[in-house]
C-alpha cells in the first residue's frame, strides 16, 4: 500500500490556543469569530497585552474587555501551553522541563520536547527546541540519536518561553518559586536571553523559528531584544544570511573541529556543507561586527579535536572574522563514543586561542547529573505515529 493510500487520520477537535499566535494569526481568529475590522487592532493590541505581557492564563483575568467578549473568547478559544511533564531540578540550580506538545492527530499521543533553565544571579538563560528529534546525527551529541520526528510550530517554540516564565514567576505579580535558584530583584527577569540550542537544528525549521522570535522580541509583549536571542546552527549554509537579512539574532556556530576529514565525522552535514563554505556564510553574516560576535561552539574531546596544532588552525581559519569561542567540556551521556578532554588540555588550548586575540571562555557545564548540559538533550518520546515518522524522513 503507498503512502497516498494509507487511511487518513482522525482529526483531534481543539479550541484553538490563541498563546503563541502571532499578531496576524490572533486577528485572522477575531475576524473568524465575527469582530467588525474596525474593532481588530484594538482588540489584537489587548490580547497581545494580556496573552505575552502580563501571562495571562484565563480570558476572565482580562478585565478591559468586555465580559461578553471575555466569554465570547473563552466559547472559541483557549489559552493552552505545553504541558510540564517532568521538571528536574540539577544541584547548580539548572531545571529541565520534559514538555508534552498538544497531539496532531488522534493516534499521537503528544510530541515531547526538553528544555533547560540555567540561571545567574542576575539574569536566566533558556535554552529550547526547534524540533522533535534530529536529523543531523552529530556523533557526539544525545539528540542525535534520536530521529526527527517533526518540526516545532511557532506557538510551540513560543510556548517553551511562556511556560518557563509562568513556572519562574516572570510576568507581573507573579510569585517566584522558592525551589531552586531563580534570579529576583528590581528590575532583574528571570528570562533574559534564549539561545536556540536544545533539540532540533533550527535553520532546518527557518520560518518557524523566525516567527517565534518575532513574537518574542516584540516590544509589547514578552519584549526579548534580538541581541538577546542566539540561533545555533551546525552549518545549513544556504540559510544563515536569510537568517541574519530577515531576522537579525545573534548567531552560534557548531564548529567542533578544523579540519573536514574530522569534522565530516563529528558533524555529517560537513559533507555537505564543508567548513570553509560555512566560514564564508559568516563572514557574509549580516549585522556580524566586533559588538555582534559570531559564537563559535567547539565541544573538547579527548584526544580527537583538543590538540595545540588543532588550536592554531582554528585562530588561522578564523582570522579576520568578529568572533568568540565558547570551549565546552563534552558531557557524557549514556553510550557515548567520546570522553572529555583533560582540564590541563582544554586550559592549553584556550590560552593558544587567547593569545591569539579571541576571547575563548570555557563554558561552566551546567545541569549534568540531569542530563541537561549541552549535548545531553534527549525527550522520551517513543510510540509516534508511524506517518509523522515517514513525513519527517
Amino acid at each position: 500500500m503507498s503512502l497516498s493510500e494509507l487511511p487518513a487520520s482522525p482529526a483531534i477537535t481543539l479550541k484553538p490556543s490563541l498563546a503563541g499566535m502571532t499578531r496576524a494569526e490572533i486577528g485572522d481568529a477575531l475576524r473568524a469569530l465575527g469582530l467588525p475590522e474596525r474593532e481588530i487592532r484594538m482588540r489584537v493590541s489587548q490580547l497581545w497585552h494580556w496573552i505575552y505581557f502580563r501571562g495571562a492564563r484565563d480570558f476572565g483575568e482580562m478585565l478591559n474587555v468586555s465580559k461578553a467578549l471575555r466569554t465570547q473568547l473563552a466559547n472559541a478559544f483557549a489559552l493552552r501551553l505545553p504541558e510540564i511533564v517532568e521538571e528536574q531540578i540539577s544541584t547548580d540550580g539548572t531545571r529541565k522541563w520534559l514538555l508534552r506538545l498538544q497531539p496532531i492527530d488522534a493516534f499521537d499521543k503528544g510530541a515531547e520536547v526538553e528544555c533547560v533553565y540555567i540561571p545567574e544571579s542576575d539574569r536566566g538563560t533558556l535554552c529550547v527546541s526547534s524540533q522533535v528529534g534530529c536529523t543531523l546525527n552529530c556523533s557526539f551529541c544525545h539528540t542525535g540519536t534520536q530521529r526527527l520526528v517533526r518540526n516545532l510550530t511557532s506557538a510551540e517554540i513560543v510556548g517553551q518561553l511562556l511556560v518557563a516564565r509562568q513556572r519562574l514567576g516572570d510576568f507581573p505579580d507573579r510569585e517566584r518559586p522558592t525551589d531552586g535558584l531563580v534570579p529576583s530583584g528590581e528590575g532583574v527577569r528571570a528570562v533574559s536571553n534564549i539561545v536556540f540550542m536544545g533539540m532540533g537544528e533550527p535553520l532546518y525549521n527557518l520560518e518557524n523559528v523566525m516567527a517565534a522570535i518575532e513574537i518574542m522580541a516584540d516590544g509589547d509583549g514578552l519584549a526579548l531584544s534580538k541581541r538577546r536571542i542566539t540561533v545555533s546552527t551546525s552549518g545549513v549554509v544556504p540559510q544563515i544570511e536569510r537568517l541574519g537579512a530577515e531576522c537579525g539574532p545573534a548567531l552560534a556556530i557548531s564548529l567542533h573541529a578544523v579540519r573536514d576529514d574530522l569534522r565530516n565525522e563529528l558533524v555529517p552535514l560537513n559533507k555537505k556543507y564543508p567548513i570553509k563554505e560555512l566560514l564564508q556564510a559568516c563572514r557574509d553574516y549580516p549585522g556580524a561586527s566586533n559588538a555582534r560576535r559570531i559564537t563559535f561552539e567547539y565541544v573538547m574531546l579527548k584526544g580527537v579535536n583538543d590538540s595545540p596544532a588543532e588550536a592554531k588552525e582554528l585562530v588561522r581559519r578564523l582570522k579576520g572574522l568578529p568572533a568568540k569561542i565558547n570551549l565546552i567540556p563534552f558531557n557524557p551521556w549514556p553510550g557515548a563514543p567520546y570522553e572529555c578532554s583533560d582540564w590541563e588540555t582544554i586550559e592549553r588550548f584556550s590560552d593558544i586561542v587567547f593569545n591569539a586575540g579571541y576571547a575563548s571562555p570555557v563554558r561552566t557545564p551546567r545541569g549534568r547529573d540531569i542530563l541537561a548540559a549541552c549535548g545531553q538533550l534527549k525527550s522520551e518520546t517513543e510510540k509516534l505515529r508511524a506517518s509523522a515518522r515517514v513525513a519527517a524522513g
